[in-house]
């Protein structure tokens, strides 16, 4: 059988790439992956029987937007043609948010060597080199990626960027916090982060500047605001959001090895293509929304249970499998009562979530031997048992939580305040666009009169 790439195979029918992979998610097409994952392949038999009959017209249109932010591989994620697996091992949240905002290469370039006179300062021992995601050692869930046109580098460090860390200004800070009191001890962060971003939004009279460079100020204060507003339960350990965060989420020190769990969360999370809260983001940006209310629609959706919501329906799934033994029990239960397994299945990763299993393994080299981590195994032998859907991101983050001993829907929080950066990036693309999404709906209801 012969197979033909997507730009081929596009030429042959007369549509964009993006409609062709429209045809695909309908399940009109058919596709395959080359050797190295990189390229969609199509049987050129298809493709041919297809042109013959024409379009299909059996279902209604789908929306396309071309984006050229993220592509979905077999199993993971690539931010800008970077492997999402190799950032998240090798760079900061702070600079891969900039990357999805700027695509700007000079984020990859080193530091300016020292001058004669002043000799660099020594590397600290325990700390390894951040190597170019591109160029990283193999990890057992990262197969070895084609070497990256650019110069091979060192990736700059948030620190390198920025001379000062992410910051919101003080007096929006203070409204923010302030706007919570009154609220429930127990609010979940999710709900919290709500708040916050609608009074940042309030106390920023720039928030109509759309242009991309303040665009991404705004991204940087509002993320910034988004995690400091937030109550803190415990002293942070540095500057970067991801510590930052950890004292909102966590009333314990952080370990380095699950921090740095949580820094890879952050990055693995940050965007995912045309997920719903994705899209609604970009309806809300198509409409000039200013930032924040993007961000807000974002937060709106994600909360689904469907959606970013799962990681916290499948922290309540670890919490009652106090032993691993009560695993066939809870998951049995979900069953019979015909409910979904939060955690568990992917509508594009039909054969596994790559960063869910990176994400587990990080924690895994963290704390091994964690009890928390006993009983994810033995939920995760379960549903193996059954036959059912593989884990995704959303049960790993749930076992870095519950391992963190982090407050109840953690993982929802470090996934809003990681995904506010890719939707700040598909909103800059509809800034730009300038046209106003709208869907059709294909009417089935009573005859007009």
């Amino acid at each position: 059988m012969e197979w033909i790439d997507a730009a081929t195979a596009s030429e042959r029918l007369g549509v964009k790439p993006a409609t062709l992979y429209a045809y695909v998610s309908r399940g009109v097409l058919q596709r395959r992956h080359s050797e190295d994952g990189r390229r969609s392949l199509f049987s050129a038999e298809e493709i041919e029987r297809l042109a013959r009959r024409g379009r299909p017209r059996s279902q209604p249109p789908e929306l396309v937007i071309e984006s050229a932010i993220t592509a979905l591989g077999v199993d993971r994620p690539h931010y800008r043609g970077l492997d999402t697996l190799g950032l998240a091992l090798t760079s900061d949240f702070e600079t891969v948010a900039a990357w999805l905002w700027t695509a700007d290469p000079s984020l990859w370039l080193p530091p300016p060597p020292p001058t004669p006179t002043t000799p660099p300062p020594p590397h600290p021992p325990t700390t390894p080199p951040h190597l170019h995601p591109l160029t990283t050692p193999a990890h057992p869930h990262s197969p070895t990626t084609p070497a990256d046109p650019r110069p091979s580098a060192t990736p700059a460090r948030q620190r390198d960027l920025w001379p000062e860390p992410w910051r919101c200004d003080d007096d929006a800070l203070r409204a923010a916090v302030t706007a919570q009191r009154g609220l429930p001890d127990d609010l979940l962060p999710l709900d919290r982060l709500q708040v916050i971003t609608t009074v940042l939004g309030a106390s920023d009279s720039l928030r109509y500047q759309l242009d991309p460079a303040s665009v991404a100020a705004t991204g940087r204060r509002m993320i910034a605001g988004l995690v400091d507003a937030l109550p803190q339960l415990s002293e942070p350990q540095g500057d970067s959001i991801a510590e930052r965060l950890w004292s909102r989420l966590c009333p314990h020190p952080a370990t380095p090895g699950l921090l740095n769990a949580v820094q890879a969360a952050l990055v693995l999370l940050a965007d995912h293509e045309l997920a719903a809260s994705t899209l609604a983001a970009r309806v809300a940006a198509s409409a000039k929304a200013d930032p924040y209310a993007v961000v807000l629609t974002g937060l709106g959706v994600l909360g689904g249970p469907l959606h970013g919501g799962a990681s916290y329906g499948a922290e309540r799934l670890l919490a009652e499998v106090a032993e691993p033994h009560q695993a066939a029990r809870a998951i049995a239960e979900r069953v019979r009562r015909g409910e979904r397994i939060p955690g568990f299945g992917h509508s594009v990763y039909k054969n596994g979530d790559a960063r869910g299993a990176l994400l587990l393994d990080l924690v895994k080299e963290a704390a091994p031997g964690h009890d928390r981590i006993a009983a994810g195994t033995a939920v995760l032998e379960e549903m193996r048992r059954r036959r059912l859907p593989e884990r995704n991101v959303d049960f790993a983050l749930a076992i870095l939580t519950a391992v963190s001993g982090m407050v109840s829907g953690a993982g929802e929080a470090i996934f809003a305040v990681a995904r506010a950066a890719g939707w700040l990036a598909h909103a800059m693309e509809e800034y730009d666009r300038g046209a106003l999404l709208r869907l059709r709906a294909s009417y089935t209801g009573p005859p007009v009169k």
